[in-house]
């Protein structure tokens, strides 16, 4: 039987989910293997040095820099606090003396008697990691983190914004193609992650911004309401780190274009369940998608396994597929066949392609590269 591989989004009632957690640096980790988690809880920890405050000190009181060490208070390697002394000049007949009081809380690390300079390091910085998810402890990395067992409900979208988040699960559009407008959000839904239907708008975003939801699911967004939200155009190619008030997945595609049924279909049967977030997107060098992740409390029978990243299947008669270019983008259909000998396309240029069933179409003939696999 013909089959090929091809990338795909993963939408899947029940699986496995193996997800690491892991600190930017050297760190403590704060649990065991075997523990049992939360998402909020922190599974790990680090202290990331301050940041550095260079300072002529020597200029500030008026003394020579070979003066600087007689006139210092504190020593290298003891604690500054805001307010604190740092040095003294000696005066003129102990008089008219000048002092330096710190405006930053830290460690004096140096004071150089050449050029009268010393160096400030701020306090440590902590980073916490928490859980994300709720799950078992599988593996412990000494001081770098843990990877985390989950049996959970999995969608991972196309395109995000935001970072990660927490709540109830919470149906605002009935059907998978009514547009998610700002009506529609009330003030019961503070904490929540809203699951649209078709095009979220600019006024939903917003209305969701201000009643405190954590989030909005729908399966898409027009790009001029993207660049409204935001404030400016998005033109990297990872996000996650932008701060606008509320963590935005779509789905399916940019433009009008309605959510999965299936889909929509997987977040209605888990509604008000609690879910956790990420609307975290990398498109080259180790794709990352954002994604939906809903802790079940049963376990999985087919002994079903999902490392978090991108998702790569088996392409062969019966696979449900969604086609993601124009002129049949945000379709879905199932694979029909999959012709061995590449055809000539419309442009002119030879590819491989495959057969498509799409219900209420004609049999589709489009290149293999225009589709990604639905996976369950």
């Amino acid at each position: 039987m013909a089959h090929a591989y091809t990338p795909g989004l993963k939408v899947s009632e029940q699986t496995t989910l193996h997800v690491r957690r892991l600190l930017p640096i050297a760190g403590t980790v704060h649990v065991r293997q075997g523990d049992i988690v939360t998402a909020q809880d922190v599974v790990a920890e680090a202290m990331i040095p301050g940041d550095i405050h260079p300072l002529n000190l020597a200029n500030q009181i008026g003394v020579s820099s070979a003066e600087i060490n007689n006139c210092m208070l504190v020593q290298p390697g003891e604690v500054v606090r805001i307010g604190m002394e740092l040095a003294r000049s000696k005066g003129i007949f102990g008089f008219f003396k000048k002092t330096y009081v710190s405006g930053i809380a830290g460690t004096l690390e140096s004071v150089s008697k050449i050029t009268g300079q010393i160096i400030l390091r701020g306090d440590p910085i902590p980073v916490q990691v928490r859980a994300y998810v709720p799950g078992t402890i599988l593996q412990v990395l000494p001081e770098q983190g843990v990877v985390i067992e989950s049996t959970v409900s999995l969608v991972q979208g196309i395109f995000g914004i935001g970072n990660e988040q927490y709540g109830p699960i919470r149906i605002v559009c009935q059907s998978c193609d009514q547009p998610l407008t700002a009506d529609l959000i009330t003030e019961e839904m503070r904490g929540a992650v809203l699951i649209g239907g078709a095009r979220m708008t600019h006024g939903a975003v917003r209305r969701a911004i201000e009643v405190g939801a954590s989030a909005i699911v729908s399966g898409g967004i027009d790009d001029q309401d993207l660049k409204e939200i935001l404030g400016y155009d998005l033109g990297v190619a990872i996000t996650g780190t932008e701060n606008v008030g509320i963590t935005l997945i779509i789905t399916e595609g940019f433009g009008d274009i309605g959510m999965a049924a299936r889909t929509h279909a997987l977040f209605c049967s888990r509604a008000g369940a609690m879910a956790s977030v990420n609307g975290a997107t990398q498109i080259r060098a180790g794709v990352m998608r954002p994604e939906i992740i809903i802790p079940t409390t049963a376990k999985t029978g087919n002994g079903e396994v999902f490392q978090e990243g991108a998702f790569e299947g088996l392409l062969e008669p019966g696979t449900l597929v969604r086609i993601i270019r124009d002129p049949y983008f945000g379709f879905i259909g199932t694979v029909a066949s999959l012709p061995a000998e590449p055809r000539i396309l419309e442009s002119g240029s030879k590819a491989r392609v495959l057969e498509v069933d799409v219900p209420g179409h004609p049999r589709l003939t489009i290149p293999r590269a225009n589709v990604e696999i639905i996976a369950g």
